[in-house]
């Protein structure tokens, strides 16, 4: 597939999202931001709510992709969760639809398998014991269960009308892991631009489900599929393993946080109420 030129980001005000709109030019993209909130220095940015229909179908009008952000990215109440991850990710795709944008690139999340266990052995793991793509769902909170719902949504969408979807299980996307737990999953905001980059640009994807890392001596789940679509991460956790091994020491199955791919999300049912 062709560089897009042009490629709708958003939730573009977030942490992921303010990291990915400075990062994605680079490779030669003009960005068009959607978010809630204002974004400072871009007048141009669409603000408005995913739950908006009609917003969000002036928003995806002549565009060449789009790279969906936008939501909650933790545990909320179902009610919140169902607005803004499922009927806001129901509206984007009905928008892209209607005005024949290709594909999407959506951050789905490893908490769509939290409840998976961690694979244990020495690192690096043999191929064999990473977890795969083909996991089934085991959502760990309504926000996991929010991106099942958007892997299967992505499926649909491209059998019943042909739009195309890469679905990234965003490991942890920070400047540095801030945990053991994360040594595992980190992805580097370079890799991330990176990965974006591969999904947005990569042949006749279909609807792909690839997971989003590094490449840490640590990891957990295989990114064979990632790099099929000509992901090629650069960075490791490694560097801040004695520091962090240092402070929390290594993971046990003696704590119920360690012991599944989600941590603590699969130890603490749902602190809110509708």
């Amino acid at each position: 597939m062709p560089a897009p030129r042009t490629v709708l980001l958003t939730g573009a005000a977030g942490g992921l999202g303010t990291l990915m709109r400075e990062l994605l030019p680079a490779y030669g993209y003009r960005l068009r931001l959607l978010d809630l909130r204002p974004i400072p220095g871009d007048p141009d940015a669409v603000v408005a709510d995913m739950a908006d229909e009609k917003a969000v179908r002036h928003a995806v009008q002549g565009v060449d992709a789009i790279i969906h952000l936008a939501g909650i990215s933790q545990e909320s109440t179902f009610a919140r969760i169902l607005r803004a991850n499922i009927e806001g990710t129901h509206h984007l795709y009905e928008a892209a639809r209607e005005a024949g944008v290709p594909r999407i690139v959506a951050a789905s999340s490893n908490h769509a398998i939290g409840f998976t266990p961690r694979p244990h052995g020495p690192s690096p793991l043999p191929a064999a014991s990473l977890i795969p793509t083909t996991a089934p769902h085991r959502p760990d909170t309504f926000y996991g269960l929010s991106k099942c719902f958007a892997e299967d949504l992505a499926q649909l969408y491209w059998d019943l009308h042909g739009l195309e979807t890469v679905s990234l299980r965003i490991g942890s996307c920070f400047a540095e892991p801030t945990s053991v737990r994360m040594l595992s999953l980190w992805l580097s905001p370079a890799d991330c631009a990176r990965l974006l980059h591969a999904a947005l640009t990569a042949e006749h994807v279909g609807h792909t489900v690839a997971h989003g890392s590094s490449a840490n001596t640590r990891l957990w789940w295989d990114l064979s599929t990632a790099r099929a679509l000509g992901y090629a991460p650069q960075d490791d956790s490694e560097p801040y393993a004695a520091q962090l091994l240092a402070q929390e020491g290594e993971l046990s199955d003696d704590n119920p946080a360690h012991t599944h791919v989600g941590g603590h999300y699969c130890t603490e049912p749902s602190r809110y109420e509708d």
